[in-house]
């Protein structure tokens, strides 16, 4: 059991449960997946950039990503239809809390100019959303060696349904929520 799964069991549900009022251990809010994305629509010309930036999100996630592909070709961006323009990745279990106590201790520290995230990235069903710009934080990535650098944008989908209790698991889970 990884470390943040272990917290979430131990001290997350019994804060929660006294927070909110939930009476029952199955009520309370958890995070059922993690979804990373980063698009590469604009180097659609350079197949060899495209599997690089591929090969380091397997790195960084652990799981091998699928590509997404345009649906529609659009001339003003010299896009044609089933080309590539996005990786996706979805974790889910053990991966997904392994990244996410990665993403926590040591890549968002590591950010440049970080003062923590935004309660604004938060919709109303309790999911957050936020963008890294930079994929170098992460320490499975070697700077010396790395030769694109490329952003992530983050899913963190809960299971609750009210913006205030996705902010107050999240911020129980270890998150760098601003308060």
């Amino acid at each position: 059991m990884s470390r943040l799964q272990e917290k979430y069991r131990k001290t997350v549900i019994p804060a929660m449960q006294k927070s909110f009022g939930i009476e029952n251990v199955m009520a309370v809010p958890k995070i059922e997946k993690v979804v990373v994305n980063t698009g590469v629509g604009r180097l659609v010309k350079e197949e060899k950039t495209v599997e690089r930036i591929a090969k380091d999100i397997t790195m960084i996630v652990g799981q091998k990503p699928i590509f997404k592909k345009a649906k529609k070709s659009i001339s003003g961006f010299k896009l044609r239809q089933g080309v590539n323009v996005g990786i996706s990745v979805t974790l889910r279990g053990k991966r997904m809390y392994d990244f996410l106590d990665r993403l926590i201790a040591i890549a968002l520290p590591r950010s440049k100019d970080f003062r923590g995230i935004e309660t604004k990235n938060f919709d109303k069903m309790g999911n957050l959303n936020f963008g890294i710009k930079e994929s170098s934080i992460f320490p499975e990535i070697n700077y010396e060696n790395m030769k694109d650098i490329f952003g992530l944008e983050v899913t963190v989908v809960t299971t609750t349904k009210n913006r205030e209790k996705g902010v107050e698991l999240l911020r129980q889970m270890g998150f760098p929520i601003k308060k």
